[in-house]
């Protein structure tokens, strides 16, 4: 069984830790919709309690021991407004089990006043899978890990059907961990020692207002510093478990 398995048809995946189970879902980006009125005029009613009821009922489908978020439970950068704050206290009020938070570049000084763990910015290892938002490098502890998973992308693919019509679906990216990535941070044998024979897995976001990098398109650019190189033969995957192959490839 992989250490690693998507939830089908959710932007979610339960992940084996040693003696515990988790939940794992990236960029939850609470309070998005007023962030996107203040920076790009765009007026949405809040989604905040559907959000929740979605988190809530993959706790309850999947029964983990632990709920991990990768990265960017927040959406402002700059500090939480009273709705973003009220929306992730709720949150995590309603989940009944222990909350890890992967710490990412939206979350700014979030543990001063959420109330679960949070995690350095270059991750966490737990067990034998590491977590890191993709912001910044991983620690080479979370290197090591066999399987190494990222959010901060929310990767997307571009679809076009025969008579030119498109969509953007989330997709996971899975595939080989290059170390060849890590070198220029790491060092050549420091990279290739705890980065070699693992398993990369890049997040699609939870939240599907986020937008994202549509990888099958060539003028896309990746955010994380060690991405595209550091997925070796990445292939993509829609949220139901349909795999499209070699994601810069379809």
């Amino acid at each position: 069984m992989a250490l690693v398995e998507p939830v089908p048809g959710e932007p979610a995946a339960t992940a084996t830790l040693g003696d515990e189970r988790a939940l794992v879902v990236a960029d939850y980006h609470a309070g998005i919709e007023d962030g996107l009125r203040y920076e790009q005029g765009i007026n949405l009613d809040s989604r905040a309690g559907e959000r929740r009821k979605r988190m809530v009922s993959l706790v309850e489908r999947t029964d983990p021991d632990r709920v991990v978020v990768l990265g960017d439970l927040m959406h402002s950068i700059a500090g939480p407004g009273g709705a973003e704050r009220g929306e992730i206290e709720v949150l995590l009020e309603s989940i009944d089990r222990p909350v890890t938070l992967v710490k990412g570049n939206h979350d700014g000084d979030i543990e001063s006043w959420i109330d679960c763990s949070v995690t350095p910015g270059d991750g966490i290892r737990l067990g034998d899978v590491g977590f890191v938002h993709g912001h910044t490098w991983p620690s080479q502890d979370v290197l090591s890990a066999d399987v190494v998973c990222v959010g901060h992308e929310h990767p997307c693919v571009r679809l076009e059907d025969s008579v030119g019509g498109s969509r953007i679906e989330r997709v996971w990216l899975r595939g080989g961990l290059n170390p060849s990535a890590f070198e220029e941070q790491y060092g050549e044998e420091e990279a290739a020692e705890v980065a070699s024979g693992g398993e990369l897995i890049v997040f699609p976001a939870f939240n599907d207002l986020t937008g994202g990098t549509w990888v099958n398109v060539a003028e896309q650019g990746f955010l994380a510093p060690f991405l595209p190189g550091g997925l070796s033969d990445g292939e993509a995957y829609l949220l139901d478990g349909a795999r499209l192959g070699r994601y810069d490839a379809i």
